[in-house]
C-alpha cells in the first residue's frame, strides 16, 4: 500500500486578517498563485465568488509532461477568517485534503498550510513521489510563498 505524505507551510503576512481571507477565500485568486507552467485554469462554471462548504470547483491542471488532468475539489469545512479545507473529489491524486489556517499575529496574519495527499499506483506512486512530486508539490508552494510575499509584504515592488 501505498503512504500518506504531508506538507506544511508557514508564512507570516503583513496585512490585516479581512485582507488575507477576502484574498484567499476567493476561487479568482488560485490562478495567481499558481506556477503558470502548471496551465492551472478552473472550468466550473457555477463555483460561487466566496468559498463555503460545498463549493465545487473544477480545474485544468497540467502537472507532468503538459498532459492536461481534470482535477475537481470540494470545500468541505469553512469556518470564517478561521481556515477552510479543500478536498479532492477527482483528480491526480488518491487522496487530497488541504488544510488552509489564518490567525492574526503582531506582526499581521500567520497563514499555514497543511496538506495530506496519496498518490495512486502503490511503489509506482511512491516511485513517483521520490522522483518528482514531492518536489513539484514544494516548487508550487514555494511559488505560492513568493508570490503572497511581492503581493502582501513588499508592497512597494509591485
Amino acid at each position: 500500500m501505498s503512504k500518506v505524505y504531508s506538507l506544511k507551510t508557514v508564512q507570516i503576512l503583513k496585512v490585516s486578517l479581512d485582507e488575507a481571507w477576502d484574498f484567499f477565500s476567493s476561487p479568482k485568486n488560485l490562478q495567481k498563485i499558481t506556477p503558470q507552467k502548471l496551465g492551472f485554469q478552473i472550468i466550473s462554471q457555477h463555483h460561487g465568488e466566496k468559498m463555503y462548504a460545498g463549493q465545487i470547483i473544477e480545474y485544468k491542471v497540467k502537472p507532468v509532461m503538459g498532459i492536461p488532468l481534470y482535477w475537481m475539489t470540494e470545500i468541505t469545512h469553512v469556518e470564517d477568517k478561521k481556515y477552510f479545507v479543500d478536498e479532492q473529489r477527482f483528480g491526480p491524486y488518491s487522496m487530497w485534503h488541504h488544510q488552509h489556517h489564518f490567525r492574526e499575529v503582531s506582526e499581521g496574519v500567520e497563514m499555514t498550510d497543511i496538506v495530506h495527499y496519496k498518490l495512486p499506483l502503490w511503489i509506482l506512486g511512491d516511485m513517483a513521489h521520490s522522483l518528482f512530486v514531492k518536489s513539484q508539490l514544494q516548487g508550487i508552494f514555494d511559488h505560492r510563498y513568493e508570490v503572497t510575499e511581492r503581493l502582501f509584504n513588499n508592497k512597494s515592488t509591485i
